[in-house]
């Protein structure tokens, strides 16, 4: 059943008002890789009556105002992506196409769009009930950030939008707790995954609990207070370590509370058995179609979170540094559900998660005592701690292979090729499993890069893993018999890398790989990240030194091209190569609530 977006819809269900209004800056899609949907469909599952207002027309009411106003509060999210990466490439240009937008034309998604949904609701709905923010937006720009579209530190877009709460990360249990608050008439403030506006009268009581980080008008205008408070905050996303947070911005405070528990299995398999139409709603639809079902709509999310915490990925801020995994039960039912869809025709799109093989395990130390202060799983190289173990990913394969009406099961999501090498029990049989059987021609892998000094940068490994992976690639392609190659993601114009960085990594591919890149994509300094630090501050966080940052957009789009275009060599000829800035891929889960 879809939530409903009309008044007729509420009308066939007996409803003459609703508790939560959840307004998103994507059209409706009924889908559990939809954060939105995800949200609407626990909360309705718990008893509340909730109904969705998709891309709302901003100049009137006639959107915003169609459901009348909710009982307990408004859900406002900018949709599955931040809004000015949907609507802007790395270069700053933009974008002509929204795969979450009817008929696929960006026309209805507006630049920033959390904060102009806000304003919009407070225009039609004076004194209204609370504004609640969330979704990848919200969540990457809970605390001062840098706005790479402005070129400057924008405080908390709680302050910006003027919402009354904020609810990050994978915010299920908490939006389930806001609404239970709210519907008994009691503070929500203390929920965790919250953050709310304070006066100085209420920060009294918090400091003995709570950390203070630098004032908004100081890290505004002081780099290293900017890296100092970035720290702190990164220090404190972890559910079982963090402390909760507290910074003066203006006369007022931003009060961010620690993280939410991470979710049980039982409680994980539960949100992805409730019944999803994985369809856009059919008001919407008649508008056009959009082109994200084409990928999701016959794909399983087995797992959330990552513990690979690449300089440049938002996903260890939004969805947590400890990976949450389904139960086999769980997915195995999923993939039952999908074959009685009348248009499935045999083929799961994709089996996996931010990262399709870390399912199925975690480091022991991490889930008694949170993730490590001072060291990370992944990066300088896989820690011995971690133990990674490819045995029950390998098992869910086959079991879904053997599903009656199931014909092909893909693993479309990227590997982590270095981890899978760190498996000695396991590791080959399952790269040898999916070699097999779930590969369409093509693996995703992800290098970015080849130097080591842009790799130190990223958070990446160096290429001794990259080309160990490669080798036993081939190996176990040709024994398959099978024609399949390697796709590799990579970044140009990240934080330390040049020119001739790129010229290097143009030479090691042609020489070592033996292809020409096409996955090639300009660095975008995604907010809350260390390569957004990196790229606003001209400093390495971590050392302290001067970083190389490219910021002319021409040179950005040169570094590009030495590696995709094979004449960029007669063009950049007069181009210094230190003159040269990097680029990288935004790494965005396809399930954001």
């Amino acid at each position: 059943m879809f939530l409903p977006t009309t008044r007729s819809e509420m009308k066939d269900l007996g409803w003459d008002e609703l508790d939560v209004i959840l307004v998103t800056g994507d059209s409706y899609i009924d889908s559990p890789f939809i954060g939105t949907a995800v949200i609407g469909k626990v909360l309705r599952q718990a008893g509340y009556r909730v109904g969705v207002i998709a891309q709302p027309d901003i100049k009137t009411d006639a959107d915003i105002a169609r459901l009348g106003e909710p009982r307990l509060f408004w859900g406002v999210t900018g949709g599955s992506i931040d809004s000015m990466v949907a609507n802007y490439t790395s270069l700053k240009k933009k974008r002509r196409s929204d795969d979450y937008t009817p008929g696929g034309q960006n026309t209805r998604r507006p630049d920033r769009a959390a904060l102009i949904y806000t304003n919009l609701i407070r225009r039609f709905f004076k004194g209204t009930r609370p504004i609640v923010l969330g979704g990848l937006e919200a969540s990457l720009r809970r605390v001062p950030h840098y706005d790479y579209w402005s070129d400057r530190v924008r405080s908390s877009i709680l302050f910006d939008a003027k919402a009354d709460y904020l609810l990050y990360g994978m915010a299920e249990k908490t939006a389930l707790e806001v609404s239970e608050a709210l519907s008994r008439g009691t503070d929500p403030r203390h929920i965790r995954g919250l953050c709310y506006i304070a006066g100085e009268s209420d920060i009294a009581e918090l400091k003995a609990d709570y950390l203070e980080l630098p004032p908004f008008e100081t890290v505004e205008n002081d780099k290293q207070a900017f890296i100092e408070m970035f720290r702190t905050f990164y220090k404190n996303n972890d559910p079982l370590t963090a402390r909760g947070l507290y910074q003066k911005q203006g006369t007022r405070y931003l009060v961010h509370n620690p993280p939410a528990l991470p979710l049980t299995q039982a409680e994980l398999d539960s949100i992805y058995a409730i019944d999803y139409e994985r369809a856009q709603h059919p008001y919407y639809e008649k508008l056009g179609k959009v082109g994200a079902l084409e990928t999701i709509k016959f794909s399983i999310q087995t797992h959330r979170g990552c513990y690979g915490e690449c300089n440049f990925c938002a996903i260890a801020v939004h969805e947590g540094r400890t990976v949450q995994w389904r139960s086999q039960e769980s997915i195995l039912a999923e993939a039952r559900r999908l074959t009685a869809y009348p248009d499935f025709t045999g083929y799961i799109r994709d089996v996996g998660g931010p990262t399709a093989n870390m399912y199925g395990f975690e480091c022991k130390d991490k889930l008694q005592r949170g993730t490590c202060p001072d060291k990370r799983c992944l990066s300088p190289r896989v820690c011995a701690s971690l133990k990674a173990d490819h045995q029950h990913q390998l098992e869910l394969l086959r079991k879904l292979r053997r599903i009656e009406g199931v014909k092909k099961v893909f693993v479309a999501s990227g590997i982590r090729y270095d981890m899978l090498l760190s498996d000695k029990l396991h590791g080959e049989a399952y790269l040898k499993e999916v070699i097999g059987h779930h590969v369409s021609g093509q693996m995703k892998i992800a290098p970015e890069h080849t130097e080591e000094g842009v790799l130190r940068k990223m958070g990446k490994p160096g290429t001794a893993a990259l080309l160990e992976f490669k080798a036993l690639f081939d190996k176990l392609t040709k024994r398959a018999d099978k024609e399949q190659f390697l796709t590799y993601y990579l970044i140009a114009a990240h934080p330390g890398c040049t020119a001739t960085d790129m010229k290097r990594l143009k030479q090691f591919i042609s020489h070592n790989l033996k292809m020409n890149p096409e996955q090639v994509q300009i660095f975008l300094p995604a907010p809350s990240t260390w390569s957004a630090v990196m790229y606003y501050t001209g400093l390495d966080p971590f050392t302290g030194k001067p970083v190389f940052v490219e910021r002319d957009l021409r040179n950005k789009e040169i570094q590009k091209d030495i590696v995709v275009d094979k004449g960029v060599g007669r063009r950049t000829s007069k181009v210094s190569s230190d003159n040269v800035k990097p680029v990288v891929r935004q790494n965005f889960s396809k399930r954001t609530p």
